[in-house]
């Protein structure tokens, strides 16, 4: 599988990495970034075989199988429709687009020209993500009642994260862990939420806290920063003890925990590259079955996560320029 990608920043970097540690069958191809000389430049650093000044160069090349999207947010919908006018099949990086109408006009194009399309969020295609399935369904833990989770570093330095034309904010970036979290875990059927954020002075958003309420009765208590100090984990509570995850975004360590808080076990992560071949994986599984989707990361979940966002956003008043355009 001859493998492309579009932007040349750091998570591109990651995605590299990736790349060159699987078996021969995923090949680095092509690297395209707006400047010819930094493509040339990443293309030699991580073993990419072309390298393109343009996106539209990359798409051009019939040889692509698929396109990893690494840019930021706002120019995702762009970029991706961009892909599947010239037929390429695409791995989108999280956030899928800046909102759900961007994402339900990109999937219903892919649908129609029948591209594969799906949405790099990691933490759906890790093996960490069945194990911790596998013990709620042992009754470990007994019956859930809740969870929390959070996702928050000090991130407001970085130009994308405060920049509303770049659909900055806590959300998109960090935001998206916790209400995966939850998505993952405990369903979507969810009644209610309630919300507050703080806003920065770009008027992103900056801190939020999001309660979810599940028609079944149990709750999801969540929170993204991007200016508090470190904190990056989750919690599962049952009738008969706990499950703490540790790293929301590549799950580093997971115990469970009794009634009295005792361990009970410590479970090990499998071995990994870096994470980020498991997007990889599935994407070749997929595309070698003829399917539109991974079924780890349905289209219908990523549609309903961006709407979930965007009620976020609407009620805290955050639009991004470009939605004011396009009367989103």
């Amino acid at each position: 599988m001859n493998i492309a990608i579009i932007g040349s920043g750091n998570i591109a970097g990651q995605m590299a990495v990736a790349i060159n540690g699987l078996d021969e069958t995923f090949h680095a191809y092509a690297i395209a970034s707006r400047s010819l000389e930094k493509a040339r430049a990443f293309a030699r650093k991580w073993n990419f075989e072309k390298a393109y000044g343009s996106y539209e160069e990359l798409v051009a090349d019939e040889n692509v199988d698929l396109v990893y999207i690494a840019t930021p947010h706002a120019m995702h919908y762009e970029n991706a429709m961009l892909c599947i006018t010239h037929q390429k099949a695409i791995l989108v990086e999280k956030a899928f687009t800046a909102n759900a109408a961007q994402a339900k006009s990109l999937l219903s194009l892919a649908k129609k020209e029948h591209i594969f399309a799906t949405e790099a969020i990691w933490t759906r295609y890790m093996p960490s993500r069945q194990i911790v399935l596998d013990l709620l369904d042992s009754g470990i833990i007994g019956d859930t009642i809740s969870l929390t989770a959070e996702f928050s570093y000090p991130l407001s330095h970085i130009k994308r994260m405060h920049s509303p034309e770049l659909a900055g904010g806590a959300l998109l970036d960090s935001g998206v862990y916790p209400l995966t979290f939850a998505s993952m875990f405990f369903g979507n059927d969810v009644i209610k939420f309630e919300s507050n954020t703080q806003l920065y002075h770009t008027g992103v958003d900056a801190n939020d806290e999001i309660k979810l309420y599940y028609r079944n009765g149990k709750t999801a208590q969540l929170r993204a920063s991007m200016l508090s100090t470190p904190k990056n984990e989750g919690v599962i509570y049952g009738t008969d003890g706990t499950i703490r995850i540790y790293d929301l975004n590549n799950f580093s360590k997971i115990t469970v925990y009794d009634s009295s808080d005792n361990i009970v076990k410590d479970l090990p992560i499998p071995k990994q590259i870096n994470g980020y071949e498991y997007e990889l994986i599935a994407c070749k599984k997929a595309l070698g079955a003829g399917c539109l989707e991974c079924v780890e990361m349905p289209h219908a979940e990523t549609l309903l996560l961006m709407q979930w966002m965007d009620a976020l956003r609407k009620t805290w008043g955050v639009i991004y320029p470009f939605e004011k355009e396009q009367n989103c």
